[in-house]
């Protein structure tokens, strides 16, 4: 008789597999420097600004890899350092693209999962609670609408899904502030972000610029 935990188990491990088919690494150069994922099946892949440009400007020679083992070189589309999300898109069709989950309630106490590829590891999960979403929390960066966890986020964890039980996609995995709390972009940021710069009414201005506290790290 399979006991509970093993079907915990069982169900995690199959959640984290279905979501991974989504998730790329990118690369800059030689560097590994985050995750993205796939949200258009036509090649348009959402990851954090900080994985494409930093205070100098945007990185170069960005490199996307596939969970199918194939390599594409990346297009920046557009990015906003203030809301710490970033386009781009790769000359791809037929990819396996994410659902965004705009109608999931999230609860102090709900529990989530982390994929990235810290250290050069690919598809690594880690897991945890939320503690608040929204108005509950502080200011950060000037503003309410994070989703804050107790859960480890790492280097290479940017841009990565943060996903519930259940595989639905609820924000981007984006920092960590001291050694136990991470903070993650609300599903709902990142596609009114992809709309504006996929159908822009007004010419993109120049990318908003931040100074990070010094208690933030970006992952």
């Amino acid at each position: 008789m399979t006991s509970i935990w093993q079907q915990i188990n069982q169900a995690n491990a199959a959640v984290v597999e279905q979501v991974g088919q989504s998730v790329v690494r990118i690369y800059s150069g030689e560097d590994g420097i985050g995750a993205g994922m796939i949200w258009h099946a036509d090649g348009v892949i959402v990851t954090n600004a900080h994985v494409v440009a930093d205070k100098n400007g945007q990185r170069n020679n960005l490199v996307v890899a596939l969970a199918d083992g194939t390599w594409h070189d990346a297009l920046v589309i557009g990015y906003d350092l203030q809301k710490d999300v970033a386009v781009i898109r790769i000359d791809a069709d037929n990819l396996t693209s994410i659902t965004p989950q705009m109608d999931v309630l999230l609860q102090p106490g709900h529990y989530v999962l982390a994929l990235g590829h810290p250290w050069g590891m690919t598809d690594a999960v880690t897991g945890g609670v939320v503690i608040g979403t929204g108005d509950s929390l502080p200011e950060l960066r000037d503003r309410r609408n994070w989703i804050a966890l107790d859960l480890k986020m790492r280097p290479g964890h940017s841009g990565g899904p943060l996903f519930n039980a259940y595989g639905q996609i609820v924000g981007m995995n984006t920092m960590i502030q001291g050694p136990e709390v991470s903070f993650a972009i609300p599903v709902s940021v990142i596609q009114a972000y992809v709309e504006a710069v996929l159908n822009p009414v007004v010419p993109d201005t120049e990318a908003a610029s931040y100074q990070p506290d010094d208690d933030v790290t970006l992952v």
